[in-house]
């Protein structure tokens, strides 16, 4: 019988540190509040500190019980980063695909993490806002639709310099939703480094639930269960986390409406 209800009864869920770490305005909180609540913010206000998430994802061998802190991306808050990413068994690394720079900030934190992390600490590159490249593609297939246009604008240019200056400014507009870093530059230097590569979109959530379930994969229960309970260091960054208000998740409401029991892997 007492075989039957140990068969029976739920996994203990692993509480597993995952850190967030990438340049200002590439999507951080947006890919995490995507994973907790399988929800987007247009408009979402820069992060303070820190926020503070929970999420469970449910394997087949056992439930990984995420506590994320979703760290900010000024300068300013880099001194900040150590108290974030101590003892933490996990990080997702994010850049925008269509800003080269932040690819390089990226860069620039694996090989923080690399130095100073937990040496076992599992990496994720994550490549945020492909949902840009498809609406500039859209805008691409709409100008082929219309090649008499196209060629217009061509003689336009040809013909007075003043338009050839404007069209000029408006192709470098349209740039801003182009890829700047190739997918396959970033999943070579995953590769070399030994990250998981992914590329995301919090708008539309293609390719989120991923991340976090192959991190999940990665998660070996017994170097958890080694290092103990959660590092209780981040009681300051709790603080900075919930000081922030909007910028953070109210856990407590989503335990009340049972999304952190829901699996959203």
């Amino acid at each position: 019988m007492s075989a039957g209800q140990s068969s029976a009864a739920p996994a203990k869920p692993f509480q597993t540190k995952l850190v967030l770490l990438g340049e200002a305005a590439v999507g951080k909180s947006s890919v995490v509040l995507r994973f907790v609540s399988n929800e987007f913010a247009e408009n979402k206000e820069p992060t303070i500190g820190a926020a503070f998430l929970t999420q469970k994802c449910r394997l087949e061998d056992k439930v990984i019980k995420f506590e994320i802190w979703d760290t900010a991306g000024q300068e300013r808050f880099h001194s900040l980063a150590p108290m974030y990413y101590r003892n933490a068994q996990a990080s997702a690394v994010i850049y925008d695909v269509t800003k080269a720079s932040s690819f390089e900030k990226a860069k620039s934190w694996v090989k923080e993490l690399q130095r100073q992390a937990n040496p076992n600490i599992i990496i994720a590159l994550v490549g945020n806002k492909i949902d840009l490249l498809t609406s500039e593609a859209g805008v691409e297939s709409a100008s082929e639709s219309n090649p008499a246009s196209s060629e217009d604008a061509e003689e336009d240019d040809e013909d007075d310099e003043g338009t050839a200056t404007a069209t000029t400014g408006a192709a470098g507009a349209s740039g801003e939703t182009l890829r700047a870093v190739a997918k396959e530059e970033a999943k070579a230097y995953a590769e070399e480094n030994e990250l998981l590569f992914f590329e995301t979109s919090a708008k539309t959530g293609d390719g989120v639930i991923e991340v976090f379930t192959e991190i999940a994969k990665k998660i070996n229960p017994q170097d958890i269960e080694q290092r103990g309970a959660p590092d209780a260091g981040g009681a300051a960054a709790n603080r900075s986390g919930r000081a922030q208000g909007a910028g953070s998740v109210d856990i407590a409401d989503g335990q009340a409406s049972g999304r952190q029991d829901a699996c959203n892997c």
